[in-house]
């Protein structure tokens, strides 16, 4: 059985007029300036980060963002294992600034030298936009509360 030319056809047009919209999408969740903004509101954007987040963060920090257990403390080979990104966790203490530094070059910059952890740079990985899009779903996961304090840290880190 052949396959029908004009199907095939419309179906190769169908496809890369998807490819080049998700990809116009996800450049335009990364803004243009230095300032990282996240869209924790907006369903698209959480909805890819959620499925970036299942394939590339959760098995380290979970399924349901909860980390691995005893985070706070070293393992037997000293690196501190996945925090939480649930609203038990730091991640929310942080400016969108520093978790879009941080998920994309390491913790080192943040951290310093005598931090040790597993969490590799995710800048050669995922985008710009897909790194929004992650950091967007787990702040959609935050209580309301949490994400109005977080919001108002991001209005304080502004205003410097």
């Amino acid at each position: 059985m052949r396959a029908d030319p004009v199907r095939t056809a419309t179906l190769l047009a169908l496809v890369g007029t998807l490819a080049v919209g998700a990809a116009f999408l996800v450049t335009e969740w990364y803004p243009s300036s230095k300032q990282t903004l996240l869209k924790p509101d907006h369903p698209e954007v959480v909805a890819v980060g959620e499925r970036i987040y299942e394939s590339h963060c959760a098995s380290c920090h979970g399924e349901d963002l909860q980390g691995e257990p005893d985070w706070q403390s070293p393992d037997e080979d000293g690196y501190l294992p996945a925090p939480p990104h649930d609203e038990t966790g730091h991640t929310w203490h942080h400016a969108d600034e520093v978790l879009f530094d941080v998920t994309k070059n390491g913790p080192d910059a943040y951290a310093g030298p005598n931090y040790r952890t597993r969490m590799p740079e995710f800048g050669g990985v995922i985008t710009d936009g897909e790194i929004v899009a992650v950091l967007s779903y787990i702040k959609s996961e935050w209580p309301r509360e949490v994400r109005e304090r977080h919001d108002a840290l991001n209005a304080a880190t502004e205003n410097r």
